[in-house]
């Protein structure tokens, strides 16, 4: 099934380290402000973030302002201004949480450095704060490639094998968003691994789905046994 592989795509965020856990935790702050001015605090977030998506996309900055402009709306005049002050200081704080890998991932990236694949990060949101939590992971040393998109659609992967020189079929993508990161990979021909992630941003909810093409595992060092499996080892 992949023995034209050449090119492994690892997604970031949820994949490599946690990152929906400490959006939920500024989320739930917000829910507790707002819910007595509300029925359902997380419909009005998914409300605000669904009409900036388009202007302001993915990511700790987009995510804050929607945070802000909710609490603004729902909450009116009966938030004080430290209150808001709090909830925009713990908005920011995304922008340093500690892209901390996951259990397994550096092993397995390590290992993966005998076997003869490029290994790239392929993933959607800002450019500086992906940059960064790149660079607190220590995870960048195994990439000969990052790129870092608005978005993660057919087009986006299309893009990707042409700025790596490869055909689709060449392409193994590795991702915890069946939306974003499995989907678009399977309609361009590439082959997925969906690795889930305890936590789903609500934006990224997808139906499951099932494929002759896409693998799914629990902990991260199965890619290992599916490369082996495949007689795609070093």
């Amino acid at each position: 099934m992949m023995k034209e592989l050449r090119v492994i795509a690892f997604d970031a965020d949820d994949t490599l380290w946690d990152c929906q856990s400490h959006f939920e935790e500024v989320e739930n702050h917000l829910y507790q402000l707002i819910a007595p001015y509300c029925e359902v605090p997380a419909k009005e977030l998914y409300k605000t973030e669904s009409g900036n998506m388009a202007d302001l996309g993915y990511g700790c900055k987009a995510f804050t302002i929607s945070i802000i402009e909710t609490a603004l709306r729902v909450g009116s005049d009966h938030l004080s201004a430290e209150q808001l002050s709090d909830l925009l200081s713990h908005s920011k704080s995304l922008l340093h949480l500690p892209a901390t890998p996951l259990p397994e991932v550096e092993q397995t990236l390590q290992r993966l450095q005998a076997y003869p694949y490029r290994l790239v990060v392929f993933t959607k949101g800002e450019l500086q704060d992906q940059e960064n939590k790149l660079k607190r992971s220590g995870l960048g040393k195994y990439f000969s490639h990052v790129e870092i998109t608005s978005d993660k659609t057919e087009v986006e992967f299309q893009q990707l094998c042409e700025h790596l020189g490869i055909l689709p079929e060449n392409l193994l993508m590795v991702g915890n968003s069946l939306k974003s990161d499995i989907a678009p990979a399977l309609n361009i021909g590439a082959t997925a691994i969906h690795i889930p992630f305890h936590v789903t941003w609500q934006l990224e909810h997808f139906e499951d789905i099932e494929h002759e093409r896409l693998m799914k595992i629990i902990h991260f060092n199965e890619i290992l046994n599916i490369l082996n499996s495949n007689g795609l080892h070093d």
